[in-house]
């Protein structure tokens, strides 16, 4: 009889919770960079200085596009055929997107690759935080949870520091980070729980079930409503920082790509906490609560800065993003809420549509500013964000400690 099973399988664990959380590095710093390299990318390509931000609004948007059906493509693989598997072909596939992008001229081609790369970005988070919830303990799950958020937020800050060396690049290095995580995960192995449920008869990876039940249907709703005001945050008050400074009053053009590179320093100090303050209440909903309210605080302190300077820029940054740091949280609360044979689906689909979420908010936000100006819009957005999450996770049951092993039923 072996000695060594039980270390054999804390390495294992250990290697998963660190496959996942650099593969959410690399996703982050994909999904951020053309944030960061918006201007100089776009003003590169031949774009007008009074085009760039309504150009920078459709290839968001497209990038978006690409999440949302992500989302649904490899949350659906994931339950079917595995979760290893999702962590393979998105990778893969946002990899040569990555590359892909670092050689484009055109705005539309441009936009189709970002689209192309948000479908491939769309599989790691929910497949690498479904194989962690599913092998960790339930004491220990959002440890696991919290440590993947917490390294995988600091892929915003290698993008922000990659990208002073030029947009393309930048790119390309990506594409190549994406390739070496590719090589690491062939140690990889699927999750227990999985595995019961893959030789079973049970219906798996089928998102209808997400709608034919009234039930099922508001409690996956409400787990996307919960993280919207996050996105808000980072993909308008933060990326569109050039024209807040303008509508502010600052005397110097604020950088998106330095806004957010404190603010997700801000996410990851955020998410260490929110991971903690769950686990010593025992409440998510709790540490959702807190987070929520405070970020309405740190909104709150941004729009109403005044001659706003690049130095009190950055401190906002972060400290808006602390206060929007319960990503892990908010996905862990999703993982929990479903059964293993849709778990997959509904991990990978939520924080994508909540990624996808940007772009109603930025039609919103748009009509918004032509009526009342930057900053009275961004004042409405965000009340309307807070009040819809608030709400929403007040209709979901606490799920800390859960037992995960079970099946939704068709």
């Amino acid at each position: 009889m072996s000695t060594t099973t039980p270390d054999k399988l804390t390495r294992n664990v250990i290697f998963l919770v660190l496959v996942a959380s650099l593969g959410y590095f690399v996703d982050i710093y994909d999904l951020v960079l053309f944030s960061i390299v918006r201007l100089e990318s776009l003003r590169d390509i031949g774009i007008s200085e009074a085009n760039v931000r309504l150009q920078g609004v459709y290839i968001i948007n497209m990038q978006m596009g690409g999440l949302l059906l992500g989302g649904i493509l490899w949350g659906i693989i994931g339950d079917k055929f595995g979760r290893i598997r999702v962590l393979f072909g998105s990778i893969l596939l946002y990899s040569i997107a990555n590359f892909a992008n670092g050689l484009v001229h055109d705005i539309n081609t441009y936009a189709i690759i970002r689209f192309i790369a948000g479908v491939g970005l769309a599989g790691e988070l929910g497949a690498g935080i479904t194989l962690v919830t599913e092998t960790l303990s339930k004491e220990k799950r959002g440890y696991g949870t919290m440590m993947v958020a917490v390294i995988g937020l600091f892929g915003a800050v290698a993008a922000a520091t990659v990208a002073k060396y030029g947009w393309r690049n930048a790119y390309f290095v990506g594409g190549g980070l994406g390739i070496v995580l590719l090589l690491l995960r062939l140690g990889t192995f699927e999750s227990g729980m999985y595995k019961n449920v893959a030789e079973s008869k049970v219906s798996k990876g089928n998102i209808f079930m997400l709608f034919n039940n009234g039930a099922r249907l508001k409690k996956y709703l409400y787990c996307i409503l919960i993280g919207a005001p996050l996105w808000y945050v980072v993909g308008i008050l933060i990326t569109q920082a050039k024209e807040f400074g303008v509508a502010l009053g600052a005397k110097e053009v604020l950088s998106a790509g330095t806004g957010i590179l404190y603010s997700y320093v801000g996410i990851s100090v955020g998410d260490l906490f929110a991971g903690l303050m769950a686990q010593i209440t025992k409440s998510r909903k709790l540490t959702m609560a807190v987070f929520l309210t405070l970020s309405v605080v740190s909104v709150i302190a941004y729009l109403s800065c005044k001659g706003i300077t690049t130095s009190q820029f950055i401190w906002l940054s972060f400290f808006m993003g602390c206060t929007v740091g319960y990503w892990a949280t908010f996905v862990t609360i999703a993982a929990e809420q479903f059964g293993t044979n849709i778990r997959s689906t509904v991990t990978t689909t939520v924080p994508n549509f909540v990624r996808g979420s940007l772009i109603p908010i930025n039609l919103a936000f748009d009509v918004f500013v032509k009526h009342y100006g930057m900053i009275t819009s961004g004042y409405i957005m965000m009340g309307i964000l807070t009040v819809i999450s608030l709400f929403s996770l007040s209709q979901l049951k606490e799920t800390f400690g859960k037992d995960l092993d079970y099946v939704e039923a068709n």
